[in-house]
């Protein structure tokens, strides 16, 4: 699933091409994708002009003038991709955003879990998911992020993952900065000291900030709004490796399953508490 990195790569993206530009009309491939129904959702969007397009946790916003805001939930395999002439659908295409210039933008989903809306200020604010997000872990201090889960019982990388917690982490970016910071991802909250919580949120935004510079990471589905792949894949530490050597003490890395999801860490550099 695209994490912040990727989104934020993607919104920055298209707003750099489309805002200012205007919807002419909604092609809806697959109805299944849209989660409200379909006619509201098209007469909505046709005709209003993009304001302005940004990212909220893993959430893809367009904004179209004033009280209407698209969402675009990525999920596992989604992607939103602008192209300067119209769109010919694809197998996976989804949904097409006709513009008045010729151009368009094309929502692909080849496993149909995505979800894209049409909200009002009001009902993006009483949508339990996007009311329910965290605070924002790169406009958020370090020292802030650490007060929230200070104290509490539950394991490290679930308070991580946890989207109320702190907005836009997933499996990726939650191994790397745990395995940066030297805090074992099944280590209680509690047990860990002020000092480890705030590296381990420094060392997460560092992560965060890279994989951004880097065009987030491409391992399956992901490319950017230009269809273009990233390459923080290629900076991981941790994901994905186990049985392979630790990076810093040569040791085997291994792998458990923490909050539903693998984990991979190494046990001699990762400490489960202070």
């Amino acid at each position: 699933m695209p994490e912040l990195p990727e989104v934020e790569v993607i919104s920055r993206g298209l707003a750099r091409s489309l805002e200012g530009r205007t919807v002419e009309s909604v092609k809806i491939l697959n109805h299944g994708s849209v989660k409200m129904p379909w006619h509201v959702f098209a007469s909505r969007v046709a005709g209003r002009t993009i304001s302005a397009i940004r990212r909220r946790g893993k959430l893809l916003i367009m904004d179209l003038g004033e009280n209407l805001h698209v969402t675009f939930h990525l999920k596992m395999t989604g992607r939103v991709i602008a192209h300067e002439e119209a769109a010919t659908p694809q197998k996976h295409t989804r949904l097409i955003f006709g513009l008045t210039d010729g151009g368009s933008i094309e929502f692909h989903d080849t496993r149909k879990f995505g979800e894209v809306r049409a909200l009002t200020d009001e009902e993006l604010g009483d949508w339990k998911f996007y009311r329910t997000l965290g605070p924002e872990p790169l406009e958020t201090s370090p020292e802030a992020l650490a007060e929230a889960v200070s104290g509490k019982k539950a394991r490290i990388k679930s308070l991580l993952l946890n989207q109320s917690v702190v907005a836009g982490v997933g499996n990726i970016y939650a191994d790397e900065s745990l395995f940066r910071s030297g805090v074992h991802p099944t280590a209680k909250a509690c047990d860990l000291s002020h000092d480890s919580l705030v590296k381990l949120f420094t060392e997460l935004q560092k992560v965060l900030k890279q994989a951004i510079d880097e065009n987030g990471s491409s391992i399956r589905d992901y490319v950017d709004s230009g269809g273009d792949a990233g390459s923080f894949q290629n900076s991981f530490k941790v994901y994905g490796k186990k049985g392979e050597p630790c990076p810093c003490c040569q040791g085997i890395l291994d792998c458990s399953t923490v909050a539903g999801r693998t984990s991979t860490y190494c046990n001699k550099c990762q400490k489960l508490c202070d």
